[in-house]
């Protein structure tokens, strides 16, 4: 199946934002796309014990798709406009997910060549 950066770019954001939300709303003590200030970006720390292993085996993915951008949340942090993080984010996913489609595209170029 070949995908064009265009619509991997696009699907990449739909679905980051996506996890973003839902991971947010099944361990946060909110539904929110963003947790509400002072609160971790990238662990849920709650009580109820399956919220706390659910938080511990998404972190690697968060660390990724969030990490890189702590810098520019505690920057923001005292009440931004809310389109700022969605935009900050977007952009990051963005190349993101065009490095990994690149990466993917010679990956699957080297496996051709060895056939």
């Amino acid at each position: 199946m070949n995908i064009s950066r265009k619509q991997f770019i696009i699907l990449f954001l739909v679905l980051a934002f996506a996890f973003q939300f839902i991971s947010n709303s099944f361990l946060g003590s909110e539904v929110r796309l963003f947790p509400v200030n002072g609160k971790s970006w990238l662990r849920a720390e709650s009580p109820v014990v399956w919220k706390n292993i659910v938080s511990s085996i998404l972190l690697p993915v968060k660390i990724v798709l969030i990490g890189p951008l702590l810098p520019f949340v505690n920057f923001l942090k005292d009440d931004p406009p809310p389109p700022f993080f969605v935009i900050g984010f977007a952009f990051y996913w963005s190349v993101l997910a065009s490095i990994i489609h690149y990466l993917l595209g010679k990956l699957k170029h080297l496996s051709e060549i060895k056939l």
